[in-house]
């Protein structure tokens, strides 16, 4: 497969089946669609089916896919491990009122594999995940307020949205300030949300201080994706997790992504042991799920053995067999020479798009760590959202630069944050690098 020249794209042609999907997809959709991030104007291609690392759309064109449905498909598409344990699986049913062996086996893999990891408990998606650790936290605390970091993402949920976009114009010039990412977001959501500065000790420990009797949870991303893949300094996370246990405040990890840059997550790398963690994408298989897990005594509210638990948690799909034998499957398959065969890869990556922009004279650079990468085009010192924040040009380079990726064959956020699969090896990796080459000559 070549994805240096650029090919036309067949679905921005006016008869293409894109355009007849999407016009078909407006009439009992908004906008087309169900999820804003598959969206692009005037249309998105449409996936028709997917193999490995390849992606083909309706239009019969194929790319490289690093997108990977946003982090969750590490093993790509397709998988014949994964495939066959959800066929067996299959055969005995898809979901039932009565516990399974199978969510056991997953649950017991992860406490095992991430030392912060005591007890489980699992949900269809990160976003769930996330909201029930904020949940039990209150429950454990008996308070009412969050802390969480501007510019991070951690799901659809009114308290863990708050600044998640904010912009220069409303950000405050000090201590961030708490802006709605929805409209309608009640004003008693922002009063209950400490915006804090990512990486920056004082400010941190001034507003944990500042508030230490309200605040349930510190929830904290060790990479944020949305923040530009910045990783957060030790010395800052360490100071953080003793705050956080001198005030008696649950510190909350979300390593819904960054759990993909290593054996034990990210914090087996930071050597911090937080109280929960919220787990998503990559536990599934390439199926819906997400999972909190942390220190028994925590999750203990979420226990009905004693009586009416302290956070009641529910959920019709919550630890179906099929999900749970696909994640079973997919997490087996993540041996530590996995995560360093991906590891080197990702070096390989990062090294090459940092030598693309410095041979076209472009500034740049390149963050991520593991199997994850994001461009930026500045060169300016990265710790935080708002160091990663793009100008309106700079905006406009990413979205030209994306624009050439897809047209020699390479799918790829529009944001240009970038991940790769275990069917990946050398040889897609050069030709990502290739096409970045080409694509910054082009976008000129």
């Amino acid at each position: 497969m070549v994805v240096t020249n650029r090919f036309e794209e067949r679905f921005l042609e006016p008869g293409s089946d894109a355009k007849r999907l999407y016009e078909r997809a407006r009439k009992v959709m908004p906008g087309g669609n169900s999820r804003t991030t598959v969206y692009q104007a005037p249309h998105p291609p449409y996936a028709a089916r997917g193999s490995g690392a390849v992606i083909v759309d309706t239009d019969g064109q194929e790319r490289f896919d690093f997108v990977n449905n946003y982090t969750s498909l590490i093993h790509g598409h397709a998988d014949a491990d994964i495939n066959a344990a959800v066929i067996e699986q299959l055969q005995w049913g898809t979901a039932f009122g009565m516990p399974t062996e199978s969510e056991i086996k997953l649950a017991e893999l992860i406490s095992a594999r991430v030392p912060s990891v005591e007890h489980v408990r699992f949900t269809n998606s990160g976003s769930e995940a996330v909201m029930m650790g904020i949940k039990a936290a209150r429950a454990f605390t008996g308070r009412p307020k969050i802390a969480k970091f501007e510019g991070c993402y951690h799901g659809s949920y009114d308290f863990v949205e708050v600044s998640l976009a904010s912009t220069p114009e409303n950000w405050g010039a000090d201590d961030p300030t708490s802006t709605a990412y929805s409209w309608g977001t009640p004003q008693s959501v922002l009063d209950d949300v400490v915006v804090l500065k990512f990486n920056d000790i004082e400010s941190t420990e001034r507003l944990i201080e500042q508030h230490k009797h309200e605040l349930a949870a510190v929830l904290m991303d060790p990479m944020p994706m949305r923040a530009g893949l910045i990783p957060a300094e030790a010395a800052f996370v360490q100071r953080v997790r003793e705050l956080t246990k001198q005030y008696g405040i649950v510190l909350m990890f979300d390593e819904v992504v960054s759990l993909r840059v290593a054996y034990g997550g990210a914090q087996s790398l930071l050597g911090v042991t937080p109280d929960l963690t919220s787990m998503a994408k990559i536990i599934g298989g390439g199926f819906p799920v997400g999972a909190i897990g942390g220190s028994a005594e925590v999750m203990s509210v979420f226990d009905p053995s004693q009586g009416y638990p302290r956070a009641p948690h529910g959920g019709t799909f919550n630890a179906n067999p099929v999900t749970m034998a696909a994640g079973l499957v997919a997490m087996e398959k993540l041996t530590p020479q996995e995560f360093e065969r991906l590891d080197r890869l990702g070096d390989m990556v990062r090294e090459g798009i940092a030598e693309a922009m410095d041979g076209a004279r472009i500034p740049g650079q390149v963050t991520g760590r593991g199997s994850l990468f994001h461009i930026h085009f500045h060169d300016r010192p990265l710790s935080d959202y708002r160091s990663s924040h793009l100008t309106p040009e700079e905006a406009l380079k990413v979205k030209r630069v994306h624009r050439e990726l897809v047209g020699r064959g390479v799918f790829i956020p529009g944001f240009l944050v970038g991940n790769l699969s275990t069917p990946m090896d050398e040889g897609e990796v050069s030709a990502f690098v290739s096409a970045f080459a080409d694509a910054l000559d082009a976008a000129r």
